[in-house]
């Protein structure tokens, strides 16, 4: 089956790179026209460059209401609509609760979570006048599996999977669908640290039981399925992307540094 989004427009907030790159890639390739923004301009001029026509790009900072508004106007008036979505843009932050700067934590949650917001919020708002869409948020293992060291995002995800739930419950009676993923360990340049250190990336492995790093490729495979026609009827929940590594305990990293 190809072309499942032939003629559909989308926004892709983190499209520059990891994630939101592969789902970019997925999406132009089944036919869809995509905006993409992120805060990196080389990454951004790169992806476009790669992707051809199919694609513009907005250099944009999610935790900037005007930044966001412009990204998804940019779709409507480039392109002549907006169909989907996907929310990517995020990062993490490593520190004890006790020991844990606020401003560090403000940015991981203004940027995972608050940025979410405004993205759907933004987004929701063209796809509820219209009367369809269907937005994809990424979300994280860590919403429901705590990790030693890494609270704000953990609870930046958490957060961002009941905005899902949330925003699934006002959005559909207008006809837009929003689900979530969560990935697990996936190779992209936030994960990148993991090459460093061989005992962390080691951890991971032993804890994903399919035994293998996850690519953003399978990612960007599940959210085709949920925007495209395949995804009709699932809205309000999250999908893990996980090799089930969510049914073991997240690794210690706290005790892998300088391992």
């Amino acid at each position: 089956m190809a072309n499942r989004l032939e003629g559909q427009v989308g926004v892709i907030t983190g499209g520059a790179s990891g994630i939101g790159l592969a789902c970019a890639r997925r999406y132009v390739t089944e036919g869809a026209r995509v905006v993409l923004g992120d805060r990196n301009p080389d990454a951004l001029a790169a992806a476009a460059a790669e992707l051809g026509a199919a694609v513009v790009s907005e250099q944009v900072d999610v935790t900037v209401e005007a930044d966001v508004e412009r990204l998804v106007a940019r779709a409507v008036t480039e392109f002549g609509g907006l169909d989907v979505a996907v929310n990517a843009a995020g990062f993490g932050t490593f520190g004890f609760i006790a020991d844990h700067p606020v401003d560090e934590w403000r940015a991981v949650i203004d940027t995972c979570l608050t940025g979410v917001m405004l993205s759907v919020k933004h987004e929701g708002r063209i796809m509820r006048d219209a009367g369809h869409g269907a937005i994809v948020n990424i979300v994280s293992i860590n919403a429901r599996v705590p990790a030693e060291g890494m609270s704000a995002y953990c609870c930046a995800k958490a957060g961002v999977e009941m905005l899902t739930r949330c925003a699934a419950m006002e959005l559909g009676p207008s006809g837009v669908r929003v689900a979530g993923i969560g990935p697990g360990f996936i190779d992209t340049p936030m994960t990148a640290f993991t090459q460093v250190v061989p005992a962390i990336r080691d951890a991971y492995l032993a804890s994903t039981p399919l035994g293998r790093a996850g690519q953003p490729e399978d990612v960007a495979d599940a959210a085709l399925f949920l925007v495209s026609e395949d995804g009709r009827w699932v809205s309000g929940d999250t999908l893990f992307v996980d090799g089930a590594s969510m049914n073991k305990a997240y690794p210690e990293l706290h005790k892998l540094v300088g391992a």
